[in-house]
């Protein structure tokens, strides 16, 4: 059993500002709590953050990896649920990226007195297709070469896969900056994050979230279609969903100013609870 102080090492836990509610800063696949930095200067102003890394991103204690507790997202929703109970958090709003959104689906679900709001940026349940009932957006065959091309051309794939996340027409930097973050992760780490992302199949926990859900989905997102965000939006009793115009499925980043408004408005409706 990992000491409290142990967890907040080994997950780079940091918390700033002073608000009276707490944003739980849950970063995708990939990626590592700055990618948050683009919506933190308006909510640390009315809201403590709490920010981390998850085991293998960022600056986490990589030493602390465990590849059979991270082969599914159960692993790193364990690392969440241990975050809050170390913080002494309850009723704090999770706003999870992508994967994490599900991720923290999974701890909200098991212990609901943590959070009394989940945020979802881009979600998705289940990338695969299971037609004609679901449509995730890709062929298992599909999916399984491009994790094929982890293995054969690390990098390529990083080339790959960055510009389709963060949307056509959005900087250039940030696409560098993705592609910087994917190559900076170990390649062993990533790949077996990636397999619990895109191989995974989470639909059945939606109807199982009792909080307040606010979704947002980019109008064009090559990795999540409409179609997904209204699927989750159907399954979440209490939810809610904001169709972004915007290309992407980084809207954090790429569309900030287009969020941050309604995520503290949704945060501070206590009508929502």
């Amino acid at each position: 059993m990992l000491l409290s102080n142990d967890v907040l090492v080994r997950n780079n836990v940091k918390l700033i500002g002073k608000g009276e509610k707490t944003l739980f800063l849950a970063h995708g696949f990939g990626c590592d709590q700055n990618m948050w930095r683009f919506l933190t200067p308006k909510l640390l102003s009315q809201f403590t953050l709490v920010l981390f890394d998850y085991v293998g991103s960022g600056g986490s204690d990589i030493s602390q990896y465990n590849k059979k507790r991270y082969s599914e997202l159960e692993g790193y929703a364990e690392d969440i649920i241990e975050i809050a109970e170390v913080l002494q958090l309850s009723n704090a709003i999770f706003v999870g990226h992508s994967v994490s959104s599900i991720i923290g689906a999974i701890a909200a679900t098991e212990k609901p007195k943590l959070f009394s709001k989940l945020i979802m940026i881009c979600p998705s349940p289940c990338f695969l297709n299971f037609p004609p009932e679901y449509l995730g957006g890709f062929e298992r065959e599909d999916l399984l070469e491009l994790l094929s091309l982890m293995d054969k051309n690390y990098i390529g794939w990083a080339d790959y896969l960055a510009p389709l996340v963060i949307g056509n027409g959005n900087s250039t930097d940030l696409i560098g900056e993705l592609t910087g973050s994917f190559c900076s992760t170990d390649p062993v780490i990533a790949k077996n994050f990636a397999e619990a992302t895109f191989l995974s199949d989470y639909r059945y926990i939606l109807k199982d979230i009792k909080q307040p859900s606010l979704i947002f989905q980019s109008k064009n997102d090559a990795l999540a279609a409409t179609t997904v965000g209204e699927f989750i939006h159907s399954q979440i009793k209490n939810s809610q969903l904001e169709v972004v115009l915007a290309d992407g499925h980084c809207l954090h980043m790429t569309h900030p100013n287009k969020i941050v408004d309604l995520i503290i408005e949704y945060a501070n409706n206590d009508h929502d609870t």
